[in-house]
């Protein structure tokens, strides 16, 4: 059994695609090719059934059953399996002893003794009783250097402020 299984490693052995028998496919690339191939022949993939123990196993459906009860790659998880099992009964899982920090953080409190005012695009300066939902526009200032102004129009004409007019 070993041999077989070092043989089916080989990732230059030629294997049998199940969806056309003419197509022969190396080992490491067989996978990419059931993909492509379950989707180029739609009729025989509803036909097969995927093996649960190894993907590459594209078994008749009515011999599905038979195919799990005998299949290689079954050994290999069920090892895996026991394996398992035999470390979660020889480790005794300690209880876990981390807390939770204390939170102290109140963002509704923090938003109403907010000392700095909201960023807002296009705005210098509020005032107000310090109320997030009272803030009103003073002044209008431009970060600009004096002498220069904002543009009144963009240097482009956007889709839909054309107007219907053509260019």
């Amino acid at each position: 059994m070993e041999e077989t299984y070092i043989d089916s490693l080989d990732p230059e052995k030629l294997l049998q695609c199940p969806y056309d028998k003419n197509h022969q496919i190396r080992a490491c690339r067989f996978p990419y090719h059931l993909i492509k191939c379950r989707k180029n022949h739609p009729d025989v993939a509803n036909k097969l059934a995927t093996c649960p123990f190894n993907a590459r196993h594209q078994v008749p459906r009515a011999e599905i059953s038979h195919h799990i009860s005998s299949c290689d790659d079954k050994s290999c998880i069920e090892q895996d399996v026991v394996n398992q099992g035999r470390n979660l009964g020889q480790e005794t899982l300690a209880e876990s002893t981390w807390q939770c920090p204390p939170c102290d953080e109140d963002w509704d409190k923090d938003l109403w003794e907010q000392t700095s005012t909201p960023f807002v695009w296009g705005t210098a300066n509020y005032c107000g009783n310090n109320s997030p939902a009272s803030n009103i526009v003073m002044e209008h200032k431009s970060n600009l250097a004096s002498g220069m102004r904002v543009p009144k129009s963009l240097p482009y004409v956007l889709p839909w402020k054309n107007n219907g007019n053509a260019q």
